[in-house]
């Protein structure tokens, strides 16, 4: 298969197969819900969180019994532990196929006048959360050798903004940036175990998260010397959001990425690739910053 640019190969008799149970986060919307829809069209039951009770009984009634729904925040061990433990009861000896760290939040606003409590709740939700996650998830994974089955895999959800960096996505850049070098090391820590972790890399994809975008108070900023710029941008934000990739086309770079025999270590899937991931990582960072000054205004006179 070739996604964007990118070639995704498909699994040809690879070992996840055997097993069909994976564990999915934040799947109430978008590219989590399109995931677990996709995953259980191949025949897998999937473990999907929710933060919402009425989330689960939604999913429940739309996708069928082999959807299983965890009642979770990810930022919260005790629901983590507990969501663990279903799903082990549920599993017996038997490994996972799969877990994808897909849940995590968006914070908005110029790094300057950013509270830092937004910033912690950003780094908690998109960082922390995910390694919590990891850790209680990775015994089913294959870390305790008296479960049974194939090892799985883990598919870490990042972002393209954690290379190509806009303003006033500060926070939400740190995290996925903090996320991919957690991941990097996370990845080379477990060959111990034989477990493999990919790195999925979305550009802008159509989802509730740019309508949510639209309607973000950050009122807050008004008094601020950003206030013109980030209004500009955030209906920038919302429109290039709007133009971007369906969340089914993220579905399938997570099924590839977490079936594929020899997966990609990353993949980058981007609309518009040459514009919005080649050529400002080619470009040097001061032709960037230029062009960015630009179009924001940032110019001085």
């Amino acid at each position: 298969m070739k996604m964007d640019g990118v070639h995704l190969r498909h699994a040809n008799g690879a070992s996840m197969d055997k097993s069909k149970d994976v564990v999915i986060t934040g799947v109430s919307t978008g590219i989590g819900r399109e995931t677990t829809r996709l995953f259980l069209s191949k025949g897998y039951r999937v473990f999907g969180t929710v933060r919402k009770q009425t989330d689960a009984d939604r999913l429940q009634k739309e996708m069928g019994d082999r959807y299983v729904p965890l009642i979770m925040d990810v930022t919260d061990a005790d629901a983590i532990q507990r969501a663990r433990e279903k799903v082990e009861a549920m599993l017996g000896s038997n490994r996972l196929a799969g877990l994808v760290n897909n849940a995590g939040i968006v914070v908005s606003g110029p790094l300057l006048y950013l509270r830092p409590s937004e910033f912690r709740r950003q780094l908690e939700a998109n960082m922390v959360g995910p390694l919590m996650v990891t850790q209680a998830f990775a015994p089913l994974l294959g870390t305790d050798d008296k479960k049974t089955g194939p090892v799985g895999r883990i598919v870490n959800i990042s972002s393209t903004v954690a290379k190509v960096v806009p303003p006033f996505l500060g926070a939400y850049a740190a995290s996925k940036w903090g996320l991919e070098g957690m991941s990097e090391a996370l990845r080379r820590e477990l060959m111990l175990f034989g477990i493999d972790l990919v790195i999925i890399e979305p550009g802008a994809v159509n989802t509730a998260m740019y309508d949510k975008g639209e309607t973000d108070d950050l009122s807050e900023f008004k008094t601020t010397p950003y206030w013109g710029a980030i209004e500009n941008f955030q209906k920038y934000i919302v429109a290039e959001g709007r133009k971007g990739l369906s969340p089914e086309r993220l579905a399938k770079a997570v099924y590839v990425a977490l079936t594929a025999a020899k997966p990609k270590t990353r993949y980058a899937v981007v609309p518009q690739r040459l514009k919005n991931w080649t050529l400002p990582r080619l470009l040097p960072d001061r032709a960037v910053d230029k062009a960015i000054a630009k179009q924001m205004g940032f110019v001085k006179k």
